[in-house]
């Protein structure tokens, strides 16, 4: 078989960061000559892109290595590699325990040599290229994108933060960020070509720089590209989220009225263990300046429960402060430590049963304030992107708001891409149902 009848499988675990690795990484396959395949079991590459921000993300990754070992024992030419975060954190473990099952090995950083290591493992020689670098941005790379309608712009990679329980300043290296022209440019293009709604992705997006450009010059200069084509941000960290960015969101239609603001915490103590480098004051103060500036604005958060030293009333600290802020949603997550990062010198001190009982606490109030806010969304008409048929049933369709609500109804004469019009007519915690105007199909 020729080089060009090879055809490769990758698999991605993870966040939005890695969604977006994973398109550099068609593109620069894609450029090479090398083939994709969406089947598994036609291929004879398969990378798994992977993720190492919480333990359970590694599990997940190493249940995988053992699926591929019985397509390796069925097809021995099979090459098998493991790419982003979790190769980069763990190149030793995997080069070691699971060498058997991994040719290659090739961290975020390192992305430009995969046609050439892909090349040599097809000829018998397994590769590992880690080495974190402090200026690649694949800037020049087009990523190759398989969704028409919403598409992920990396603005620019690694953190500075060193958040004592993150590992990301180890696994994707220090800040830097790509040329604004070029940002600009990618954004333009997609929008010639179609797109609906883009998201701008970094650890800390507050911290973009480029020359005189900070991030609200970024995010201005793309909504005025193409005022119907939606404009979305994560992450922003609550340190450095200043006015001039909250008065941008404001200012333009087409940014969309959703902030996803990490928390982590309700406990000073806490914080200050985690090295946030804000107080549970600064955070409500900040959202209160967001709520009093930005009309109708959605509010999410992240939450980690069970952090070494976190006492009951930590913990009180925490429901408290959802209480009072009464986010729109949660990601929220049982502490697990991870190597390198500082939290690893302190004690895991709370017990399992603990973690447990205090997550499950947070979870079910972030459902009933779910629940609440998403009921006063009931009798209300709201613009919906329409994105594509319900998993559940062929015979509905799904969106999500301005607001990133994901919003049920039925069936039309609509397709993915087009902005409708849906009347709220239930809601629970996680969705909103509705009814079609279909005068507002678009």
């Amino acid at each position: 078989m020729s080089r060009e009848d090879k055809k490769i499988f990758i698999e991605t675990y993870g966040c939005q960061m890695n969604v977006s690795d994973t398109e550099i990484i068609r593109g620069l396959l894609n450029k090479d000559g090398l083939s994709l395949t969406q089947n598994i079991n036609e291929a004879d590459v398969i990378l798994v892109n992977t993720c190492s921000v919480r333990e359970h993300a590694e599990r997940r990754v190493y249940g995988r290595l053992g699926a591929y070992r019985s397509l390796k024992k069925r097809n021995p030419d099979l090459i098998i590699g493991v790419l982003g975060c979790m190769a980069e954190r763990l190149r030793s473990k995997l080069n070691g325990e699971r060498s058997k099952d991994v040719d290659l090995i090739v961290g975020p950083d390192e992305y430009r040599r995969l046609p050439a290591l892909i090349n040599n493992a097809w000829h018998g020689e397994k590769g590992i290229a880690v080495k974190l670098s402090r200026v690649e941005t694949y800037d020049d790379i087009t990523p190759l994108r398989t969704n028409n309608i919403s598409a992920w712009i990396s603005i620019m990679r690694g953190c500075d933060k060193f958040c004592s329980f993150c590992v990301v300043p180890y696994t994707r290296g220090r800040e830097r960020s790509r040329s604004f022209k070029n940002i600009i440019e990618e954004a333009r293009q997609l929008s010639e070509r179609g797109f609906k709604e883009i998201t701008l992705l970094g650890q800390n997006v507050n911290s973009y720089k480029d020359g005189d450009h900070t991030f609200p010059d970024l995010l201005e200069a793309i909504a005025q590209i193409d005022t119907r084509m939606r404009i979305r941000f994560t992450t922003s960290h609550p340190q450095d989220m200043s006015d001039k960015l909250i008065n941008t969101i404001a200012g333009y239609s087409n940014i969309c009225k959703y902030i996803h603001l990490p928390v982590q915490s309700g406990s000073d103590r806490i914080l200050s263990l985690m090295n946030r480098n804000y107080t549970a004051s600064h955070y409500k103060n900040l959202v209160d300046k967001i709520f009093s500036r930005i009309k109708n604005v959605s509010l999410s958060t992240d939450i980690i429960s069970g952090f070494p030293t976190e006492r009951e009333e930590d913990h009180k600290m925490t429901l408290e402060l959802m209480k009072e802020v009464q986010f729109d949603g949660a990601f929220m997550f049982k502490y697990s430590p991870r190597e390198k990062t500082a939290a690893y010198t302190l004690r895991d001190d709370v017990p399992e049963e603990v973690k447990t009982e205090r997550i499950n606490q947070i979870i079910n109030l972030q459902n009933q304030i779910s629940a609440k806010k998403n009921e006063k969304m009931v009798g209300k008409s709201v613009e919906v992107l329409v994105e594509g048929v319900s998993k559940k049933s062929k015979k509905e369709y799904y969106g999500r708001t301005d607001g990133n609500k994901v919003v049920i109804f039925p069936g039309g004469p609509y397709k993915a891409g087009d902005y409708i019009e849906v009347k709220i007519t239930r809601a629970n915690s996680a969705t909103l149902f509705g009814e079609i105007n279909l005068a507002s199909v678009s």
